[in-house]
């Protein structure tokens, strides 16, 4: 990570604010970049995680311009301490965003249509016991579908960390954690086999459906 410059005593903050409310535009910019080792601060807290150290120091920074932007001395002792929470809040909203989107973008993305022109999705299938989803959805030619194209197109390794990952078969969901934990791989590589696997499925998913309804 780059180099910050010193945080401002609690006699410049005050000056600098006084500035900013009066005002000064550059006053800000100072109060800004006097706090970016706070947020690289609050950044290692996430050390380990699947995200750019330099993303989330400019996912924090934002926070940091929100809580400069926000800051009101009366109501508050410190700028800092206000900081703390817009950044640590920025970057979890970051990252739960990221977590959902990670696993919804593919799954939620049509594969196909059903005999009544309803669209399939991914998630309808995988997200579903093989019997319940056949009476509730009455997609059992698509499961089966769904079912032989992961035992016959995927490679072992794709097979066991989506079973892992979506819980198929009677297995446990688990994180991306956890299953590299388990296998003895890194959590990143975890995530590129189960996005590749998941790509994989919806490609010959939507190649055999058209056949199989035409057969």
């Amino acid at each position: 990570m780059k180099t910050f410059q010193k945080p401002l005593t609690a006699d410049e903050e005050k000056l600098y604010l006084r500035k900013y409310l009066e005002g000064d535009p550059e006053a800000k910019n100072i109060l800004i970049e006097r706090n970016l080792r706070l947020v690289a601060h609050i950044v290692k807290k996430y050390q380990g995680i699947e995200e750019d150290p330099e993303d989330l120091i400019s996912i924090g920074t934002i926070g940091l311009i929100k809580a400069v932007s926000t800051f009101n001395p009366a109501k508050n002792n410190r700028l800092a301490a206000y900081a703390s929470k817009c950044v640590e809040n920025e970057i979890l909203m970051h990252l739960r965003s990221r977590k959902k989107c990670s696993r919804e973008v593919s799954l939620y993305e049509p594969i196909g249509t059903d005999k009544d022109g309803n669209e399939i999705r991914l998630l309808d299938i995988m997200e579903s016991d093989l019997e319940d989803a056949v009476e509730k959805y009455s997609l059992e030619q698509d499961i089966r579908l769904l079912y032989r194209l992961m035992r016959t197109e995927l490679t072992s390794q794709e097979f066991q960390i989506l079973k892992m990952r979506y819980g198929f078969f009677g297995e446990p969901e688990e994180t991306q954690k956890v299953i590299a934990g388990k296998l003895g791989i890194s959590r990143s590589y975890v995530s590129r086999i189960e996005k590749n696997a998941v790509e994989k499925l919806r490609r010959y998913f939507q190649r055999e459906l058209p056949l199989l309804k035409n057969s």
